[in-house]
């Protein structure tokens, strides 16, 4: 339950998981949000067969999309799937099955398959020009930001929130830092942009972490639930932290404004 200082703007002191509300709060005040990601927001499940093999299943009804869909009424499109890349999606994923949608706004959370699975260059934030896209380096960093400029495009207006990847204690976590870091830079770069930082205020999916909420490397049931706790609650900070940025947000789509 938030008090009249939570609902008003951020606490004195306040870190963006120090509440955990089970209705997100502001984070219902979007009518619709499309939602660009690997297999984390595909609701991605593994399961064995009768000789151990493993099959990976995108069963998008569990995903923390459809779940923020439950909670916060609002309508979220998963444009998602298990191993996407930022390459992949803006190349041939997007144009593919109809995904560059318009919607109030977006979220996107890619990196992991990138760089760690597939080795594509990650490349810089120097790779990104947002004036003139057709520049970019064909690098993460490049194409992630021929994504925003696509999704600029359609929607002018719309509000984009970069999910960093969460770290996982482990050697993977200096490539991880890295995309982190670079996304961090993304807002000076683009309007109407925010970092939702799990790299930093989130909890290490580690092997513990993994132990209690995974079955195999992805999450179960539980796991994608609580991630999307934490990623409405974070969206809640961020519009009680910026609370000017999203009072249009009723008016994106429209040809009103004040």
């Amino acid at each position: 339950m938030f008090d009249i200082e939570g609902l008003l703007g951020v606490r004195e002191g306040e870190k963006p998981l120090d509440v955990l509300s089970p209705t997100c709060g502001y984070a219902g005040i979007f009518k619709k949000i499309g939602v660009i990601g690997d297999s984390l927001c595909s609701g991605e499940f593994e399961s064995r067969d009768e000789e151990g093999k493993v099959s990976y299943n995108d069963m998008y009804e569990y995903s923390w999309p459809a779940i923020l869909e439950r909670i916060t009424g609002t309508k979220y499109e998963n444009y998602c799937r298990g191993g996407m890349t930022a390459k992949e999606y803006y190349d041939t994923w997007a144009d593919k099955h109809g995904f560059w949608r318009w919607n109030q706004a977006y979220i996107i959370a890619l990196g992991n398959n990138d760089t760690l699975v597939l080795h594509y260059p990650m490349g810089t934030v120097a790779d990104v020009h947002p004036e003139a896209p057709e520049k970019n380096a064909d690098t993460f960093f490049g194409n992630m930001g021929k994504i925003i400029c696509k999704l600029r495009g359609i929607e002018p207006q719309c509000r984009i929130f970069l999910v960093t990847p969460q770290r996982r204690n482990c050697q993977d976590d200096v490539d991880l830092d890295a995309i982190s870091e670079g996304l961090r830079a993304f807002p000076g770069l683009f309007p109407f942009t925010y970092v939702i930082d799990m790299a930093k205020y989130g909890p290490a999916y580690d092997e513990e972490m993994r132990r209690r909420m995974a079955i195999g490397f992805h999450p179960m049931p539980q796991g994608y639930y609580a991630y999307a706790l934490m990623i409405g609650n974070y969206i809640d900070y961020i519009i009680r932290e910026h609370m000017d940025d999203f009072a249009e947000i009723g008016f994106i789509g429209t040809n009103l404004h004040r």
